[in-house]
């Protein structure tokens, strides 16, 4: 997934604690986070079981892309787009549209979209402003923390590329010091993902 479970929870309790009086107000603090956190994990997971479904497609051709000698990323991608196309799927992935933050652009506004229609029907949500106004407010407060991700990501990749010896990317000492720099960064930035 794009954004870890524990990023997704912050992602979440932060818009609710942003939002919470002034733009919208909740009655139960704790179930509105739970529910924009599920929404946000489910919507990213649909573009997980798409690259999977691509992965199964490509186990069945691998002959052909040996034999025509075309590279696994590049029919990754072109199958990829065909189905984001059928399916009228929006990319999650910013670096797939060109995107600095690894949530696109689109994705941010369809999840802001999705987010409002949610505070519309759960019971423990009132809006206090206009329906486009509280999703622009949504919209931004995402982007910013995305922003501030992408910031400790880079910060973090920087440490690992700084070692003395060379450490490949993803190999396990390279996945567990990212784990560890990032959450290093987050922390000294004052953000605690674990924080209820």
């Amino acid at each position: 997934m794009l954004l870890a479970k524990e990023f997704i929870y912050y992602l979440s309790r932060e818009v609710v604690k942003r939002l919470h009086p002034h733009v919208l107000e909740t009655s139960d603090p704790s179930a509105a986070v739970g529910s924009v956190a599920n929404l946000i994990e489910q919507d990213l997971a649909q573009e997980d079981e798409l690259n999977d479904e691509v992965r199964e497609i490509l186990s069945q051709y691998s002959d052909y892309m040996r034999r025509e000698s075309v590279s696994y990323q590049d029919m990754f991608r072109r199958i990829k787009n065909q189905l984001v196309r059928e399916r009228k799927v929006i990319r999650a992935s910013g670096r797939d549209s060109g995107d600095a933050m690894k949530l696109s652009r689109d994705k941010i506004t369809d999840l802001s979209h999705k987010v409002l229609t949610t505070a519309r029907k759960e019971r423990y949500f009132r809006l206090k402003k206009a329906p486009n106004d509280v999703r622009l407010e949504i919209v931004k407060i995402i982007t910013e923390i995305l922003a501030v991700e992408e910031k400790v990501d880079r910060a973090a990749r920087l440490k690992i590329r700084t070692q003395k010896r060379d450490i490949p990317e993803g190999s396990e000492e390279w996945d567990l010091l990212l784990k560890r720099y990032y959450a290093e960064e987050l922390k000294r930035l004052g953000i605690d993902l674990g924080a209820a």
